[in-house]
C-alpha cells in the first residue's frame, strides 16, 4: 500500500512537470521588436525598456541536433536567463556536403541561389521553439569560409550577385520570426570582394525585413565589426571577439574602442574565451573555467557593453564523441556541458544588473583612487550620469579605494555581490565625504566581486 502511494504521488509530480512545460509552450513568450535609436548605445524593445543581449554561441544547433535535442538546449538555455542563441545556417564542419541530422543539405548543388526548403523548414522550426521560449535566434546566413576561406573547409560560394539573392530568401522566410542577423561568421572581409559580398546579403535581408530586424556582424578574432562597418546604415549594433588566445585578455580595451566612435551604437563581445576551452588551443596551458568568463563579462559590461555573449567550447560544436570528433579537444559531452558553472552565472549578472537603471552607467576609472588600477588588478568600475551609482568588478579581490566624494548623493548604502552564486554581503550605511577602503572578505585566484554604492534613498538602492 505505502509503495503503491509512492508510485501514484511520483506520477502526479512528473504529470504536473510535463503539464507546466507544455502549458508554457502553449501559451509562448511574447517577444517585442528590437531597435537601436538614433546614436544610442544600447538595444531598446518596443516597450521603451532597454534590451540587455545575453547570448549564447550555438553555432552547430541547426545542423547537429535533432530538433528534439535543439529543444533540450533552448529549455535550459531560457531557464539560465539567456535571451539570444547564436546558430549558423551554412554551418563552418562540412555544413554544405554533410546533411543535418534530418538528412538534408541546405543549398542544392551548393548554389546559393537555390535553398534546399526541407533543410530551412527544420531552422523554421527550431527558431519558432527559441521564440517560444523568450529567445531571439541570433541567425547567421554563413560560416565566414564560404565567402573567404582563410582557413576551414568551405569552399568559397558567394559572390554579390548570389549573396543578395540569398539574403533576401532568409529576409522572406524568416521575416515574421524574432531573429537578429549576425553577417560576417568568424571572418573578416579582407578586400573589396568581401566588402561587397557583405553589404550585397545586408541589402537582400533590408529589402524585406526593412528596420524590423537588428543588423550586427562577427568578425574573426580580435578584430572588430566596426573597422569595416561602423557607419553603413545597415549595421545596428557592433561587435568585436576577443577570443581564445589567453587568460586575461583585455577585452574591455576593445569595448573602449567602439564606446569612443562616433556616432556610438551599441557594442559587445561577440565571441570571448569559452569556458571548457583549451587555453590557446593548448591544453597543456590548461582550460579556461567559470571565473575567465565572468571575468570577460563583467569587464565588459562595465566598460559600456549592451550586453554580453557567453561560450561554451563543448556546447557551440554540440560535442557528442558517438556523433562527432571532438572539435580542438574538446572533452565534455554537451548534455553535460550546459549545467557548467559559467552558464548559471552569466544569469545572474543579467538578473543583477537589470535590477538596476544600468543603462545610466558609463565607464569610469576616476573614482578608483587606487595606485595603477589596471595594471594592479584589472579594476573595472561603472558611474551612472547622475553620480548615484557606482558598481565596481574586483577579478581578485583586491581592495578598492573608492572617492565618495564624488556621489551627489547625501546618504548611501553598500555591498559586496558575489558573481559565483548570487548572494549579497552588506557593508551598511557610509558617508560620501572621503576616500574611503572596501576590502571583500575573500581574496586570490578565481575570487571576484562587484561592489556596488548606490543612493540608499533609492528603490533600486535599498
Amino acid at each position: 500500500m505505502y509503495k503503491r502511494f509512492i508510485l501514484l504521488f511520483l506520477s502526479v509530480i512528473i504529470w504536473h512537470h510535463d503539464f507546466a512545460q507544455k502549458k508554457h509552450l502553449l501559451n509562448p513568450v511574447k517577444l517585442q521588436k528590437l531597435s537601436v535609436p538614433k546614436d544610442s548605445r544600447y538595444i531598446m524593445q518596443e516597450d521603451g525598456k532597454p534590451f540587455f543581449w545575453l547570448g549564447d554561441t550555438a553555432w552547430e544547433l541547426f545542423h547537429r541536433l535533432t530538433l528534439e535535442e535543439a529543444e533540450l538546449y533552448l529549455k535550459n538555455r531560457a531557464s539560465k536567463g539567456f535571451n539570444v542563441i547564436q546558430s549558423v545556417a551554412l554551418a563552418e564542419f562540412d555544413g554544405l556536403t554533410q546533411p543535418g541530422q534530418q538528412g538534408q543539405l541546405p543549398l542544392i548543388n551548393n548554389d546559393p541561389t537555390k535553398p534546399n526548403e526541407l533543410y530551412f523548414q527544420h531552422i523554421e522550426k527550431v527558431i519558432d521553439k527559441a521564440n517560444q521560449l523568450g529567445l531571439y535566434i541570433g541567425l547567421l546566413p554563413t560560416w565566414g569560409d564560404k565567402f573567404n576561406k582563410k582557413w576551414g573547409i568551405g569552399p568559397e560560394i558567394f559572390t554579390a550577385e548570389n549573396a543578395r539573392i540569398y539574403g533576401e530568401y532568409l529576409g522572406n522566410k524568416f521575416k515574421n520570426k524574432k531573429i537578429i542577423w549576425i553577417l560576417g561568421g568568424d571572418r573578416s572581409p579582407e578586400n573589396e570582394t568581401h566588402i561587397k559580398i557583405i553589404e550585397a546579403m545586408a541589402a537582400g535581408i533590408k529589402a524585406v525585413a526593412g528596420n524590423d530586424q537588428i543588423i550586427t556582424y562577427h568578425p574573426m578574432g580580435a578584430s572588430y565589426s566596426s573597422k569595416y562597418f561602423h557607419k553603413e546604415n545597415w549595421l545596428d549594433v557592433n561587435m568585436f571577439q576577443s577570443g581564445h588566445g589567453e587568460k586575461n585578455s583585455k577585452n574591455y580595451l576593445m569595448i573602449r574602442n567602439d564606446y569612443n566612435l562616433s556616432p556610438p551604437k551599441p557594442t559587445l563581445d561577440g565571441e570571448p574565451r569559452y569556458e571548457d576551452h583549451p587555453i590557446n588551443w593548448k591544453p597543456e596551458l590548461g582550460y579556461f573555467n567559470d571565473f575567465d568568463t565572468r571575468q570577460a563579462a563583467y569587464w565588459a559590461v562595465l566598460s559600456g557593453a549592451c550586453g554580453h555573449t557567453y561560450g561554451c567550447h563543448d556546447i557551440w560544436q554540440f560535442f557528442n564523441y558517438d556523433r562527432n570528433p571532438p572539435v580542438s579537444v574538446a572533452k565534455t559531452n554537451w548534455k553535460i556541458a550546459v549545467d557548467l558553472p559559467g552558464a548559471y552565472q552569466m544569469g545572474y549578472m543579467k538578473t543583477f544588473l537589470e535590477s538596476y537603471p544600468w543603462t545610466t552607467l558609463i565607464p569610469d576609472q576616476s573614482v578608483i583612487k587606487n595606485e595603477n588600477p589596471e595594471d594592479a588588478s584589472y579594476q573595472i568600475s561603472a558611474f551612472s550620469k547622475n553620480k548615484d551609482l557606482l558598481i565596481a568588478y574586483t577579478p581578485y579581490g583586491r581592495s578598492f579605494k573608492i572617492d565618495l566624494a564624488q556621489f551627489t548623493s547625501k546618504s548611501l548604502t553598500a555591498y559586496w555581490f558575489n558573481p559565483r552564486d548570487a548572494t549579497k554581503i552588506k557593508i551598511g550605511n557610509i558617508k560620501n565625504d572621503a576616500v574611503t577602503a572596501f576590502k571583500p572578505y575573500a581574496a586570490g585566484p578565481e575570487s571576484d566581486w562587484i561592489l556596488v554604492i548606490a543612493d540608499a534613498t533609492k528603490s533600486w538602492g535599498k
